[in-house]
């Protein structure tokens, strides 16, 4: 190839490599470009090999032509690239773009479960009249839990609540919040004004109204002088505070080893309100609470001389409670973790 025919197919390799760059619509095909040119085995690359048959004298001047074509398609290469990112960052920058006025998305706020909620309104009444919230160990040993508040270990109540033991000397999940009675007076002097709060358990066949594990809430005063008209007087204004100003209430005789006398508080019913229905056996009474002067054998196992100080207690069940505030008719919807039940209450 003579010196005229190499610059003319330099000129033409240029021209062509120029369009082709300018017309690569991504960095992959711009690569692919780089490589047939400038490659090893590219045109421009071929042609310069070609270089080294030509006479000496028309060496430099097709060795100045290729040079400027390699500079040129290097820069076209550059250029493209250049444009291609900066056409990549631009779109990417718009698909990402954040409009900072825009209001952020509404995060769902959690609320109270409905059985915490109603153990810290219990409290909150409770607070009213200088009770103080005291939490015992879900685990206690049968002494505390059942000795300790007159039910030895032949005492028919044992059929009822002596289950659930979790080793061979005697430890046990608590069947009730009572054995926190003890515990607060040993370890506070009179007078005593205690409110108990959690967790309980018991072998229950579990059904629309029992469990085998459930929450209650256990009251406690102990001072000189104190009467069964203080406990009337206290669960009234409790009963009126939680189920309504006009809430008539009732005690009816009842039995519970750890106090003498004992009674069951009752309110009319809030679903017929005293006119019959099943949901109050047809009587127009609910029952919600069980309660009585603390027995004085129970007194003397937590410190105190039952000639000096009285005192009474009352316990409930938390979910009992939360039923009659809701109208829900079974106790299991408040484990079963169903949002759909759960959100009602928000």
């Amino acid at each position: 190839m003579n010196l005229a025919s190499l610059i003319a197919e330099l000129h033409r390799l240029r021209d062509s490599a120029l369009e082709a760059i300018g017309a690569a619509p991504d960095a992959a095909s711009l690569d692919e470009l780089r490589v047939d040119y400038l490659g090893k085995k590219g045109r421009l690359t071929a042609i310069l090999r070609g270089i080294g048959d030509l006479p000496p004298a028309d060496k430099p001047a097709v060795g100045a032509v290729a040079n400027e074509v390699r500079d040129e398609v290097e820069r076209a290469l550059a250029e493209r690239g250049r444009l291609l990112r900066a056409a990549a960052l631009a779109a990417r920058l718009e698909a990402e773009a954040v409009d900072v006025t825009t209001p952020g998305r509404t995060i769902g706020r959690g609320s109270l479960h409905p059985i915490v909620e109603t153990s810290r309104r219990i409290a909150e009444i409770f607070g009213q009249f200088g009770f103080v919230v005291y939490e015992g160990p879900e685990i206690e040993d049968d002494v505390t839990n059942f000795q300790m508040l007159n039910i030895p270990p032949d005492h028919p109540a044992r059929d009822l609540w002596d289950t659930l033991y979790v080793d061979v000397e005697g430890h046990l999940l608590r069947t009730h919040t009572s054995p926190g009675q003890i515990r607060v007076m040993r370890e506070a002097a009179p007078p005593i004004r205690a409110l108990l709060p959690g967790r309980c358990y018991r072998y229950e066949a579990i059904d629309a109204s029992h469990a085998s594990e459930f929450f209650q809430v256990e009251g406690l005063m102990i001072d000189e002088g104190t009467t069964m008209a203080d406990l009337r007087g206290l669960l009234d204004q409790f009963a009126h505070a939680m189920f309504g100003a006009h809430r008539p209430t009732r005690f009816r005789p009842g039995y519970y080893p750890f106090t003498e006398p004992s009674v069951a508080f009752d309110v009319r019913c809030v679903v017929c309100n005293g006119r019959g229905c099943p949901a109050c056996s047809r009587t127009g009474w609910m029952t919600i609470l069980g309660a009585g002067m603390v027995h004085p054998v129970v007194l003397r196992y937590g410190g105190l001389d039952p000639e000096r100080f009285q005192g009474f207690a009352f316990g409930m069940g938390v979910e009992r409670i939360a039923n009659l505030r809701h109208a829900v008719g079974d106790l299991r919807l408040y484990m079963d973790n169903d949002l759909r039940f759960l959100e009602q209450f928000r």
